[in-house]
């Protein structure tokens, strides 16, 4: 029997999109057979669109409505969708009629052939070239290179998981761009297929150059969490030492400039710099440990383990069943 299947899909402020959006999900999905049901999440939208999609859920019995009181964002949407989701093979989508819904059957056959997550690359993007895709595409170059998952298209919101992988994940922020690396990490087997892209015929895109400052700041944060969430003073006693050392350099200079070249250090802006750099690695070295006090505080007090177990053989229960299911990540 072939596993269940949930469609994902956040929504905000997309009225005049909603009628032919759904029309086509359901119709591809009926076509495929599937067992399948979809769930929409209203992110708290101010167009009318939520009254279309109440009788639609009234008239649809696989559809799954869920509204919010007010706008939380694309990645509190999708974390929810997650929740109510009870299929084994989840795929999100945006609701705007840019992604395909034809594409699923192709999403659905990568993830039946052993892969965890499946993403997808808009190859023939239809939007701004200055700003929208060129942003995106300096975007993906970074978070490739510092995420160490290379993918040519990581905004694109239609995406297919398996509904295990994402047991090892917890959504914040505006992190839902990132889910492969959270994958990753976890084990996951992601690879990356084409897919269509139309360009918009109605309403106004959420996204813009701003969302591009927002990507690098969480692009930051993900590499703190993913290099450093189990020992943060490799971090900031690595730039500690790195600035002492700077700032011992520099007073070194300041006394030779004194008792070679004759320059009095009171004059000698290198004896600034080196003190105000010294101090700097100190108190780097103390955010260090105060950051390591953290992070023990919160695996042992919780009773959760820094790293995930994929399976064992012949191991009885652990006494805490918890390093199992609630990883660094959560």
């Amino acid at each position: 029997m072939k596993e269940k299947i949930s469609i994902i899909a956040p929504v905000f402020n997309e009225r005049e999109n909603l009628k032919p959006f759904l029309m086509e999900l359901f119709s591809v999905l009926e076509q495929t057979g599937e067992n399948y049901e979809v769930v929409i999440v209203d992110d708290g939208s101010t167009d009318g669109g939520i009254d279309y999609l109440i009788e639609a859920a009234r008239s649809k019995p696989r559809l799954k409505l869920i509204q919010f009181r007010r706008n939380f964002g694309q990645t509190a949407a999708i974390a929810a969708a997650f929740d109510f989701a009870t299929g084994e093979l989840l795929v999100a989508i945006d609701a705007d009629m840019q992604n395909d819904p034809r594409d699923i059957p192709a999403i659905l056959a990568k993830l039946r052939e052993g892969f965890d997550v499946v993403s997808c690359w808009r190859s023939d993007r239809k939007d701004a070239w200055l700003t929208r895709r060129l942003p995106s595409w300096l975007a993906n170059m970074l978070i490739s290179r510092i995420g160490g998952v290379r993918l040519h298209d990581y905004g694109c919101t239609l995406k297919g998981y398996r509904r295990e992988i994402l047991g090892h994940i917890r959504l914040y922020g505006e992190m839902h761009r990132f889910i492969p690396i959270y994958a990753s990490w976890a084990g996951a087997r992601v690879t990356e297929i084409p897919v269509k892209h139309h360009p918009r015929v109605s309403g106004s895109s959420k996204y813009g150059l701003s969302r591009t400052f927002k990507v690098i700041l969480d692009l930051i944060t993900v590499k703190m969490l993913g290099s450093y969430s189990t020992k943060p003073m490799y971090f900031f006693g690595g730039v500690g030492l790195l600035a002492c050392g700077a700032g011992t350099f520099f007073a070194a200079w300041t006394l030779v400039d004194k008792f070679i070249n004759q320059i009095r250090a009171h004059r000698n802006p290198l004896l600034l710099l080196s003190v105000f750099l010294f101090i700097v690695g100190v108190q780097f070295i103390l955010m260090g440990l105060v950051a390591e006090l953290i992070i023990r505080t919160y695996f042992e007090s919780q009773g959760k383990a820094p790293y995930i177990v994929r399976q064992t053989w012949n191991c009885p229960e652990m006494n805490r069943p918890s390093s199992f299911r609630d990883p660094m990540f959560r």
